[in-house]
């Protein structure tokens, strides 16, 4: 029986939610008919309980922020030559660094919110690194500004501040290696008005709606705007973004996600899913994938 083992937990801000994406993917996995073992990177142990794990056939990294999206636990998979899910260690770090990634995005010419100065107001503040919405904020009054900058930067010393885009956002996942599909993208409803940690997680925090109440042509340039963001970062096996799109249909990249989550809320599954692939297919492709790099 072929073995993948199955990384979730580790020690950043989204230890929770990568815990519950492990045990659906495990799940799904078992299901599939494969040995499966899960590890949590900030055990003492990892190493040598990861190195005792016998024929592993692939490895299924479910974490989320932290060494376990930035590059830091893909090189490690490298060091040891087992072929692991997602992108690699390049396009790991550069994607969770949104500074950097604005950087790349805007010298290709791909749309982004503007950068701004605190003062410009009204204005997104993002802690440098980091997902699932934890250190951000929407600034629109001044007296605001400060606790913004305290909360982004209980997450990251560096700290983008940019131009907050007033539109519809919506998801577009990408899945493959050579020749990625763009999956149906899903418009973002959250019940408070912001898609943040709650609205990401609990139940009834948000409306997904696929397709989305956009026209068909915004729709699809946003799809463009994303596989070319996955291929400019050298992003493999899958990827989710977050786009915004305005009142005159034009998109703007907020960022890209390299490792999204597979939990029972979690967007990336649920595009899948609108595609036609089951969740238990779908982590079955990504395991393939993964061999076949």
């Amino acid at each position: 029986m072929k073995t993948v083992v199955v990384l979730a937990g580790g020690d950043s801000p989204e230890r929770e939610v990568s815990l519950r994406s492990g045990t659906g993917v495990a799940r799904a996995l078992k299901e599939g008919g494969f040995a499966v073992k899960v590890l949590d990177p900030i055990e003492p142990d990892f190493p040598a309980k990861l190195l005792g794990v016998k024929n592993i056939y692939a490895v299924f990294i479910a974490l989320h922020g932290g060494k376990g999206e930035d590059g830091t636990i893909q090189g490690f998979l490298e060091t040891l030559g087992l072929p692991y899910t997602g992108s690699g260690i390049l396009a790991s770090g550069l994607a969770i660094d949104k500074i950097l990634s604005k950087h790349l995005f805007v010298s290709a010419g791909l749309p982004v919110p503007p950068a701004c100065l605190p003062r410009d107001l009204p204005l997104v503040v993002k802690p440098a690194h980091g997902g699932s919405t934890l250190g951000i904020s929407i600034v629109k009054k001044k007296n605001d500004l400060a606790a913004a900058l305290a909360l982004a930067r209980k997450y990251d010393a560096r700290i983008l501040t940019e131009k907050f885009i007033s539109g519809i956002e919506i998801t577009v996942g990408i899945l493959g290696n050579e020749n990625p599909r763009i999956l149906p993208a899903i418009q973002i409803v959250p019940a408070s008005g912001f898609y943040d940690y709650q609205a990401k997680y609990a139940p009834g925090g948000s409306r997904h709606l696929i397709p989305p109440e956009l026209p068909f042509k915004w729709v699809c340039r946003a799809g463009e705007v994303v596989l070319a963001a996955h291929r400019l970062l050298g992003c493999r096996g899958l990827s989710r973004s977050e786009v915004i799109i305005d009142q005159n249909g034009n998109p703007y990249l907020l960022d890209v996600n390299t490792i999204p989550g597979f939990t029972a809320t979690s967007l990336f599954p649920e595009a899948a899913a609108a595609a036609g692939i089951s969740f238990g297919e779908l982590t079955r492709q990504l395991v393939e994938l993964a061999r076949e790099r």
